[in-house]
């Protein structure tokens, strides 16, 4: 019985033995599919002026409502009669 165990032992050691973890060829299709980093600075970059261009519109936008509804706002303020601007005793 214990020679079988250590045949086992044997031929399971000697079948992980071939499987090699250091597959170049595997590493190199990896290493091809990633882009440079030209190409990754090139798309940030691309992402922010995007990002900026919104923005901006976005406040333009918001400007020109706001302008808008300013524009709309009637003017409801009293001025001051003269007794009321001369009276200033209470100050």
């Amino acid at each position: 019985m214990k020679k079988f165990v250590f045949a086992v032992a044997g031929i399971a050691a000697l079948s992980l033995a071939a499987c090699n973890s250091n597959n170049q060829d595997a590493v190199n299709n990896a290493e091809v599919n990633q882009p440079s980093a030209e190409d990754l600075n090139q798309a940030a970059t691309d992402a922010a002026n995007d990002a900026a261009n919104s923005e901006a519109a976005a406040l333009g936008n918001q400007a020109a409502e706001l302008n808008a509804s300013n524009a709309t706002v009637e003017d409801n303020t009293t001025n001051p009669s003269d007794a009321q601007e001369q009276n200033v005793s209470g100050m």
